[in-house]
């Protein structure tokens, strides 16, 4: 008998408790996302893997980019940061159209390739992602911060800013004229301690010696082991690093590499290096994913996840901004 009631006081317990819990949780999975107000402000992008180009409204391609360009499990306050500087990015790009047509898309105001402006990820390409559920889920909460920011730009003395950003910056992020030879007074290094958290915080790339005199144009493969050696070796000497400790310029089998030329040359994750020799490979350890300068994504969710608002999170890596509305 108490084996019956044990039973019975079980059953009322899902059919009150639990039941209520999984209808709600199933609705709110499944509800249609938040619907972005367009506005009137209009954007063209072309789309470098088809070779066509569309119009659509700003907030709608803002939302795309954010998909795109930030995992959708972060917080929503760093959902909130991506969102503006992604607006940002977009405006400036916008007016500088009108200024100039842009080389590479000279009949558009953006495009789709995240080498040259801005990742942006459809519908289509978001089910295949995360799935039937993860697609309401995350559209959903994309689309609410993109909402809930809408029309928020960054300034820096009235002017929109050059809001760059990157995955991760190994704990600290560069200043744009270590970087690229101009100093921008809002791109300068900060501390970016929740970097370590990431996935790809370090990393390891190794390289036969042919590969790299192929990749280099250089001829290492005749070059002794030990002029190799980060420790002193001829044939591979860091010549100048940043302030930051990330390599400037490198030499390599007589040629003088910039280490961003270098970045790019061998697909490198970022410009925070050292290596090993090991035989004829060579391994190279780098810390933080990418050029490091401006916002940090990682960072900003680090933050995001300490209770920090979009707010707090842009004012730190984009020091002496404001967020406005246009």
């Amino acid at each position: 008998m108490r084996k019956l009631m044990g039973f019975f006081i079980i059953l009322v317990f899902a059919a009150v408790i639990i039941t209520p819990v999984m209808v709600i949780e199933g609705i709110r999975l499944f509800q249609p996302p938040v619907q972005v107000q367009t506005g009137k402000q209009l954007v063209r992008i072309y789309f470098h893997q088809t070779g066509t180009t569309k119009i659509m409204p700003l907030e709608e391609y803002v939302a795309g980019v954010v998909a795109g360009e930030m995992p959708a499990n972060f917080e929503p306050e760093a959902l909130k940061a991506q969102a503006i500087a992604a607006r940002t990015y977009t405006l400036k790009k916008i007016a500088a159209a009108k200024e100039k047509p842009d080389s590479v898309h000279p009949n558009a105001d953006v495009c789709t390739d995240p080498a040259h402006c801005q990742a942006w990820a459809d519908d289509d390409v978001l089910r295949q992602r995360w799935g039937l559920v993860g697609y309401w889920r995350y559209k959903n909460k994309i689309q609410a911060a993109v909402q809930a920011t809408q029309g928020m730009v960054l300034t820096y003395q009235g002017q929109l800013i050059d809001p760059v950003y990157h995955a991760n910056g190994g704990g600290r992020t560069e200043s744009a004229a270590a970087v690229w030879g101009r100093d921008v007074p809002y791109l300068q290094s900060v501390p970016s301690p929740w970097d370590k958290e990431a996935p790809r915080y370090s990393d390891n790339r190794s390289f036969t010696l042919q590969d790299l005199d192929r990749k280099l144009g250089v001829n290492l493969a005749a070059v002794p082991a030990a002029a190799l050696s980060p420790s002193g070796g001829k044939a591979m000497q860091i010549l100048e690093k940043t302030p930051t400790g990330r390599v400037k310029s490198i030499k390599i089998g007589g040629k003088t590499f910039a280490a961003t030329d270098l970045r790019k040359l061998l697909g490198l994750p970022s410009t925070d290096f050292t290596w090993q020799v090991q035989g004829e490979q060579i391994t190279f350890h780098t810390i933080g994913y990418g050029h490091g300068v401006g916002m940090s994504q990682y960072g900003a969710n680090g933050m995001a996840k300490e209770g920090q608002n979009f707010a707090a999170i842009l004012a730190h890596y984009y020091p002496g901004t404001k967020i406005e509305t246009r």
